[in-house]
């Protein structure tokens, strides 16, 4: 782990946003450990600095605009908007559907970095992907704090993370039986 990893995994110790226990990811598997980006957006100093470091790693990337998921991308994705000086919009659930609401439009062709949490399946960022081609769009890329995929999520542009870390996930029938001895929780994005 190189040092800049090393100051992103100390700012999510230090702001309780890495957790463990038993807890059951959005995408339905199940995990000993959990990232509560929601921990980390409640100190803006590190949300400042996460920002820092994300675009230090964007530095070749063209944009206008900057799309978030609700909700874990939200703050984190206005704070790398604002120190790009770009557009901020986000996309939000409507009837269980990703879904740009709130008069949000794109240009034709306008370049679109998306900005997201943390990409266990890249569920989430695929639909973000696709809102984007159908308002206009193009998107440039996908930035994240964390890639917990264990290279398993893949693009069709280029994906950036702060760090990339996996942990074991598990399927509902596979829970191993430390894990399952657990109360699970699902502590939400």
């Amino acid at each position: 782990m190189d040092q800049q990893q090393q100051e992103v995994l100390d700012i999510f110790k230090r702001t309780r946003a890495l957790l463990e226990g038993h807890f059951v990811l959005r995408s339905g598997l199940h995990s000993g450990h959990f990232f509560q980006c929601a921990q980390v957006c409640q100190d803006m100093a590190a949300v400042t600095r996460l920002s820092e470091l994300l675009i230090g790693k964007l530095a070749d990337l063209k944009f206008t605009t900057v799309l978030a998921p609700a909700m874990g991308g939200l703050v984190l994705g206005q704070e790398v908007a604002r120190q790009t000086g770009s557009r901020y919009i986000f996309a939000e659930k409507e009837n269980n559907v990703l879904v740009m609401r709130r008069g949000f439009t794109l240009q034709p062709g306008e370049k679109v970095l998306i900005v997201e949490d943390v990409v266990t399946r890249g569920g989430r960022v695929v639909e973000c992907l696709d809102i984007v081609r159908k308002a206009g769009g193009t998107p440039v890329a996908v930035a994240m704090l964390v890639d917990r995929s264990a290279g398993v999520a893949r693009f069709d542009v280029p994906a950036i993370s702060l760090l990339e870390l996996s942990f074991p996930t598990y399927p509902a029938d596979q829970i191993p039986e430390a894990l399952a001895k657990i109360p699970a929780s699902k502590p939400g994005s």
